[in-house]
């Protein structure tokens, strides 16, 4: 027998014994009445007395329906994947320790909004890898793909991304072997996009013409998030300028959303002239965690966390976060599948496989909210 047909014979028996216990009490509320009166009493009298018993009556069966309902609730807070949450069936969700899974959802549906707070990476995490087949761009690609700056430079651009890329992605090397490659890449593009001179009121034309798109359901979890007031810290090694713009021009950029990345600086034309801060590249992110423990001090109480990433890198962003509770980490695995999976399995909690959308973490926050 499952956890919600055991709630609802709970809620039966409840309200049954309540009621026996209800129809007692009035059966000897009358009797004593009567018995006090005797033959004289007056048809008003027990009218009143009827009217009195309905009421203690009435308030015995409110009890019972809510006693019954408030123990199918809490038999049903801790839901089984298989049995009461289907988008856990799909192929393309991979799960090494489900009971463990359990445990943490339970103790984030326990938590409530009261103490949960998001924690995600943005490129290939909230925006899609790929559609139809065609690789969709990061937001350094929004750029690099468009009409602002020249062909030499594409093509200078294009072979970092081919030299690198093999780098970031590799299995055989380390976190800490790939480290001072990332830190080059993100140098030299950078510089080379200095070089261009972009201009920031020609943003919102470029990423309108770009194939960036977000994953399907975005619109669900952020209005859901936002209507909840649940805190969402992006941590992206994007560009912060065109990442705001992307989530603005699709509705989703509300007031609970807090975006760490990497920001031009421009001049008082607006024409790029360099970046702010220090570098955030995907394999940094711990450091950046720590340099944003101020943001995280004033979430002291949203010691729940869900947190969403698509590299080895993303699993120390929430670093900074000084008393965790429960923390559910979900990994979405792009590219490299055969070689990366039993990885991923290994740091993240739920690994998504090429999936395009938001539908698990969306039905995780059905359950909570």
């Amino acid at each position: 027998m499952d956890r919600t047909a055991v709630a609802k014979m709970g809620a039966v028996a409840s309200a049954s014994v309540c009621a026996l216990v209800g129809g007692v009490v009035l059966a000897q509320y009358i009797f004593t009445m009567k018995k006090k009166t005797g033959r004289k009493t007056k048809i008003i009298e027990m009218v009143r007395a009827c009217m009195q018993a309905l009421r203690l009556w009435t308030l015995l069966a409110t009890y019972a329906v809510a006693v019954g309902q408030n123990q199918g609730q809490k038999n049903q807070e801790c839901p089984k994947l298989n049995a009461q949450m289907p988008e856990f069936q799909k192929k393309t969700v991979h799960i090494k320790d489900p009971e463990r899974v359990e445990e943490i959802i339970c103790g984030l549906i326990k938590g409530g909004a009261a103490k949960l707070q998001i924690i995600t990476d943005f490129d290939m995490t909230l925006s899609r890898f790929s559609y139809n087949g065609k690789r969709c761009p990061t937001c350094h690609n929004i750029i690099d793909n468009s009409k602002l700056i020249t062909e030499e430079c594409r093509k200078k651009l294009l072979q970092l991304k081919e030299t690198y890329y093999a780098i970031e992605i590799d299995p055989a090397l380390t976190i800490e072997e790939k480290y001072p490659y990332m830190v080059e890449w993100y140098n030299k593009s950078h510089a080379l996009l200095i070089e261009q001179g972009l201009q920031k009121d020609k943003f919102a034309e470029i990423v309108r013409e770009s194939d960036v798109m977000l994953k399907e359901g975005y619109e669900n979890f952020f209005d859901k998030l936002s209507e909840h007031n649940i805190p969402v810290f992006i941590f992206s090694a994007g560009i912060g300028d065109i990442l705001e713009e992307v989530i603005h021009q699709a509705g989703v950029y509300h007031s609970n959303v807090k975006v760490v990345s990497n920001f031009m600086d421009f001049d008082e034309n607006g024409i790029l002239k360099g970046f702010k801060g220090e570098l955030i590249h995907v394999y940094n992110k711990h450091d950046g965690a720590l340099k944003n423990t101020e943001y995280f001090k004033q979430l002291k109480d949203n010691s729940n966390i869900i947190l969403l990433g698509d590299s080895q890198g993303d699993l120390s962003m929430a670093d900074g976060v000084a008393n965790v509770e429960h923390i559910l980490k979900i990994g979405y695995l792009n590219d490299k599948v055969d070689e990366l999976l039993e990885k991923y399995m290994d740091s993240y909690d739920i690994v998504l496989v090429k999936d395009e959308s938001l539908e698990v973490a969306n039905s995780i926050l059905q359950k909570i909210l």
